[in-house]
């Protein structure tokens, strides 16, 4: 909470040193990279913030499973070796027969699957687990109840504490790592970081064999944000509380993974790598498909940094850090 502070701004650069040295420790020099794959974008939720929704006029789509193996296909030639799999959160359009079968198709190509889907039960995540899925991400959006009912006034999504525990089932399941987080920007974000911090802290002291990792999501503009149903932008968070943040995030749990992603710029992802950043995305596309074929659907909100692979992986040494595949090797 200190860390979270706005007293604690004017020590921001004192911070730094610590996450720096912090992450040197438990990280070494060593940023894994990842891109992600959203294999459908249809959607039953009516959130406020998101070009998904299901009042938006976006293009949807759901990739065959044909599709699924040309994209993926293409990622591997890349080099990478970890894919997220995401879709909208519509099980009736992507049950969980369609993205365990997703799962399947990825370990063929990647050593590290992970999900960021709608929530699931307890036996649902064992069967994906059992599919092959290393990885689940579950954001809460915000902790404040009373804005979760705002932002989320229809839809599956608007049970706050079905997605709360849904990490927790997942750990029961079997499933090595979660990651979590929360929207920075819907509401207050010192204490939707805080209370993200808490969680994981729960979820860390009653499942200690579990990999957590932080995600920082920031409000983006996306494909419809210009209408009436628009959440506002009053609690806009600027990169320098991004920042401290992911520095409070790294001293406060300093084996922690944090990914960075293209919705923050190129220059800020560049000087968080290695600082507190273990984790960050390249040649991401956020609409369906996008990879080994043209995006068959339309984007979730608008990303910063379009970089390559390659340009990623060259960024990373330019700066002395060593980009890595794959951190885990499967018996």
């Amino acid at each position: 909470a200190a860390l979270l502070s706005p007293a604690a701004d004017a020590v921001l650069e004192l911070t730094a040193r610590r996450a720096k040295h912090e992450t040197q420790r438990n990280f070494g020099n060593s940023i894994a990279l990842f891109t992600p794959l959203y294999i459908s974008n249809y959607c039953e939720n009516a959130c406020t913030y998101c070009g998904f929704r299901c009042t938006s006029k976006l293009k949807r789509a759901k990739l065959t499973f044909d599709e699924i193996h040309s994209e993926f296909k293409a990622i591997s030639a890349t080099g990478l070796d970890e894919i997220l799999i995401l879709t909208g959160e519509s099980e009736n359009a992507a049950n969980t027969e369609y993205i365990g079968n997703a799962v399947k198709i990825a370990v063929k190509y990647f050593n590290t699957v992970g999900i960021e889907i709608y929530p699931l039960s307890e036996s649902q995540y064992t069967y994906i687990n059992e599919c092959g899925a290393d990885f689940v991400s579950v954001y809460q959006e915000t902790y404040s109840p009373v804005l979760y009912e705002k932002v989320h006034p229809s839809g599956p999504k608007r049970s706050y504490t079905y997605r709360l525990g849904a990490l927790e089932r997942a750990l029961k399941s079997g499933i090595r790592g979660v990651a979590l987080g929360a929207l920075l920007g819907l509401g207050n974000f010192r204490e939707d970081a805080f209370l993200t911090g808490v969680h994981a802290d729960m979820l860390l002291k009653k499942y200690p064999h579990a990999e957590i990792s932080f995600s920082l999501p920031r409000l983006r503009p996306f494909e419809g944000n210009e209408d009436g149903n628009t959440y506002r932008w009053e609690n806009a968070v600027t990169e320098r509380e991004l920042l401290q943040v992911m520095l409070a995030y790294r001293l406060f749990m300093p084996f922690a993974g944090i990914t960075v992603s293209t919705r923050e710029s190129a220059a800020f992802r560049d000087n968080v790598v290695g600082l507190a950043a273990t984790k960050i995305s390249a040649g991401v596309s956020v609409g369906v498909g996008g990879h080994g074929q043209s995006q068959k659907g339309g984007e979730q909100f608008e990303i910063s940094d379009t970089r390559s692979v390659a340009e990623i992986h060259a960024m990373l040494l330019l700066r002395g850090l060593q980009p890595m595949y794959n951190n885990h090797i499967s018996l």
